[in-house]
């Protein structure tokens, strides 16, 4: 017998009827969110550009892959669906197969090139210099796209960024060469980061200065144009090579890192001329980066997509055990992990329960150190699927994961306890400068709490899904405790911060044994647990719009000005968006870019611009003319000073305590890449106890790393070498705190009693080395003590009503623990020893 097919001749096109129609369906009926989400798509599907929103484990995968087939059935043209990494691309086209949807993962396949299957692949196979999709200026076809899916919206945009920046590494000639070229201007930039440049010390960075780059831009392309076929080139040249002249270089000891300020995204005509582009996320708090890396329209970014309630999450826990008890050891908290790892929830040595996966999070090969005797694997990126495979087929115990916060799914039993112990830092050269001109800003603050998030999500995928979150370290806690920092998480996840902060004001004295017990409730899925988190969850909504900060839509527009020549109207245009901008380092770091754009039209109005720009931020590029460093005076007392800077920055006990223990923290002995946290460690530790504090060489690029101004006629120069693996001081080292001392001398005529201070692992000067006189040496043994004391200190002014804000209790606990003006150094630093050879 055969059947006459009599349904409709057109084809379908809200997706909620084709999943309906569709002939195997891995579920019977779509979740409510995302029938919610795909109705509302659908209404809002002539949008350019539309941004959905669904807590982690909402199904965003079958909504990208339905709003692909409508648009397929719609008859617009070949459809992309975009995943993070090729594993993930591989999960896509799996769940697409179980819903009986066609797809491919072969560019010249030719059902995708007639609109009749959807192209499965990554954003990077899409978005590089020699894309198979075709570049502006190249040979290769420009394929018509209908739609373009970005599945893990915040992963693409790292990943547009780094492909956008062409990086050349200090092996390459052309390395060399340019660095030779920028030589003097790199100098007078900053003597002291060149020179730990050239003793090759990765964690200097310098900026060219613009108005050197762009002055020789001939040369520069000269040198640069040769290269474009080299393995180090191909990928990015391509893409920045018309905007050179735009971009700003970073210099490293390791490499030249070459980034425009905005990713010229139009270069990849199949993304920037898409018809529609849909960009699925989670945790995009602010939406901003959608319009200045992607060129997203404002106000499409604006109208998010999303299901009418935010209870669409797993049960997840999320405890910060240094904030429950701000003394407990974090080598507890590991073997408490690998307790939970074998199934030893009594910490008894015998396994009476469930052994479950631990997955810990660390943001870099030495942080994850702590973790190797615990541990039953350590694994980097590329490792990653392997190892992701395995915890998802069974039990593996306590793995490490280095520098991975994102991209990676960790559903039901793959991972029961995750743990984050550290905060994810920036990596390469442009985001280490960034970072530096913008720290404490919040803006940086709220983009760390946003990859924090991305970490918090690994392991609840689904709303069946439940996952023990724990955070480890201080800057963690702080952003558990502090108010200002939780409203930056999404209300989903601030929900559930509040219903597991509630239970760990249960647990407040119990130390480990109750973070113990309440892991327990979360793995035992225990009912009332259960019971709490649903009801936390049940009134939660996404925010109805989308954040899009009127800067971010400023440094877009006035970049694509500046590519067709007006550079006077991009000048114009930033000026236009720092109205309304508050944040003064945000404020800096614009006028910078500003003063960049002038410097086509008028050199001298430029350097205007840029020493307004130093007015609101001290850490951007230094003028032509220098910087007049400021007279320093010092506070009129010591505990004065100190009590009205705590009173300042601290609103209870708990801030203060996790404050201080996060200062010290910031300085990790033998690791260079913590060199900058560790010098704005010992900034904060000098305000903290009362002193002027400083960074001359981060606001002048001349002097020392920190200067205290200790009395009225009395310093503290200090280098910090905390980054130094040899056994002895450098002559180097050594040199370059005696020139800073003379710095001091002139800078500060009046302040007659210097005190050389080096931090550095050693006390022995290198037989070559002449020492400086007079000088101290805080080394680790020192520096264990200090922080001793400091916590001592600290943890003294806790236990009265306030009593940080007292000068006079301030004053008698800074005598006892000897952190005075008169007994800091002669306590906590030695004399060096004899020279060895």
């Amino acid at each position: 017998m055969s059947l006459v097919g009599t349904g409709p001749k057109e084809p379908l096109l809200r997706p909620r009827e084709i999943y309906a129609a569709l002939a195997r369906r891995p579920w019977p009926y779509l979740r409510h969110e995302q029938g919610e989400v795909l109705e509302r798509w659908f209404g809002a599907r002539t949008r350019r550009d539309v941004v959905i929103k669904q807590n982690t484990g909402g199904g965003k995968t079958a909504v990208g892959l339905l709003i692909a087939q409508s648009t397929l059935n719609e008859g617009l043209g070949p459809a992309i669906y975009l995943a993070p990494d090729r594993y993930l691309a591989a999960q896509v086209r799996a769940e697409a197969e179980s819903m009986g949807l066609a797809t491919t993962d072969q560019v010249d396949d030719l059902a995708f090139r007639a609109g009749r299957s959807t192209l499965v692949t990554t954003f990077q196979k899409l978005i590089n210099g020699r894309s198979v999709f075709g570049v502006v200026g190249d040979s290769r076809e420009k394929l018509n796209v209908g739609l373009v899916v970005v599945d893990d919206a915040h992963a693409a945009l790292a990943t547009a960024e780094a492909q956008f920046r062409l990086t050349i590494p200090a092996t390459h000639p052309a390395y060399a060469a340019l660095k030779n070229l920028f030589a003097g201007d790199l100098q007078r930039q900053s003597p002291k980061a060149w020179a730990d440049i050239q003793t090759n010390d990765h964690t200097a960075t310098l900026p060219v200065p613009f108005w050197s780059w762009v002055d020789q831009q001939a040369k520069v392309m000269a040198m640069l144009h040769p290269h474009a076929d080299d393995e180090d080139f191909k990928f990015s040249w391509p893409l920045i090579a018309e905007v050179l002249h735009l971009c700003s270089a970073t210099v490293t000891s390791d490499g030249i890192q070459i980034s425009p300020p905005a990713p010229p995204i139009a270069m990849i005509p199949a993304f920037a001329g898409a018809g529609r582009r849909v960009y699925l996320t989670a945790t995009l708090a602010d939406d901003s980066v959608l319009v200045t890396d992607l060129d997203a329209r404002p106000q499409d970014v604006e109208q998010p997509v999303t299901p009418g309630s935010a209870a669409d999450l797993g049960d997840r826990m999320i405890l910060a055990p240094v904030a429950l008890n701000p003394r407990m050891d974090p080598e507890a908290v590991r073997e408490l992990a690998r307790q939970f790892a074998d199934g030893d929830r009594n910490g008894d040595g015998i396994p009476e329960a469930r052994p479950v996966n631990v997955v810990v999070l660390v943001p870099s090969t030495p942080a994850a150190a702590a973790w190797r005797q615990h541990a039953d694997q350590v694994v980097h990126a590329g490792e990653l699927p392997e190892t992701v495979r395995a915890l998802r087929s069974g039990h593996v115990g306590l793995v490490v994961m280095v520098n991975k916060y994102d991209g990676v799914d960790l559903p039901r039993t793959a991972c029961e306890l995750l743990i984050l112990d550290g905060v994810p830092r920036p990596m390469d050269a442009t985001e280490r400068r960034e970072a530096g001109v913008l720290s404490g800003s919040p803006s940086l603050l709220a983009r760390q709490i946003q990859r924090i998030e991305q970490g918090m999500g690994r392991g609840v995928r689904d709303t069946e899904d439940h996952c023990a979150v724990l955070l480890l370290g201080s800057q963690l806690s702080i952003a558990m405790h502090d108010p200002k920092q939780r409203a930056l998480f999404s209300p989903a996840t601030r929900a559930q911060i509040d219903v597991s902060s509630s239970l760990a004001e249960q647990l407040e004295g119990k130390g480990l044994e109750g973070i113990r017990e309440a892991i327990g409730l979360c793995l035992d899925r225990d009912p009332q647990w259960r019971a709490l988190n649903r009801s936390a969850l049940a009134s939660v909504h996404y925010d109805a719009r989308g954040t899009v900060r009127a800067e971010a839509v400023g440094a877009r527009e006035a970049f694509n000005l500046a590519t067709t020549g007006r550079y006077d109207d991009a000048a114009a245009r930033l000026q236009k968006s720092l109205v309304s901008v508050t944040d003064p380092a945000v404020r800096g770091w614009i006028g910078e870019q500003r003063a960049a754009y002038l410097h086509h039209v008028d050199a001298h109005v430029a350097q205007q611009q840029l020493s307004r720009a130093l007015d609101d931020n001290p850490f951007v590029l230094k003028p032509v003319s220098g910087v007049t460093p400021t007279q320093l005076r010092p506070a009129a007392a010591q505990a004065e000073a100190c009590a009205a800077y705590l009173k300042d920055i601290y609103a209870d006990t708990t801030a203060l305590l996790l404050g201080v223990q996060s200062l010290l923290e910031q300085l990790v002995w033998r690791d260079k890449d913590r060199a900058d946290e560790a010098e704005q460690a010992w900034e904060s530790l000098g305000r903290h106890l009362g002193f002027i504090s400083t960074r001359p060489e981060k606001l002048y690029n001349t002097g020392p790393d920190n200067l205290w101004i200790l009395g009225p006629a009395r310093s503290a120069v200090i280098e910090l070498k905390t980054g130094c693996v040899t056994g002895t001081i450098s002559k180097h080292d050594l040199d370059q705190l005696g020139g800073s001392v003379r710095w001091a001398a002139q800078t500060l005529p009046d302040v007659t009693q210097r005190i050389p201070v080096i931090v550095h692992p050693s006390r022995e000067p290198h037989g070559q080395a002449i020492t400086v006189e007079g000088m101290r040496v805080v080394t680790p043994e020192k520096w264990t003590e200090l922080t001793a004391a400091v916590r001592g200190w600290a943890e003294s002014l806790t236990l009265g009503q306030q009593r940080w804000q007292d000068p006079q209790a301030v004053a008698e606990r800074l005598t006892f623990h000897k952190l005075t003006a008169g007994t800091f150094f002669t306590a906590f630093a030695l004399p060096p020893a004899a020279a060895t050879g």
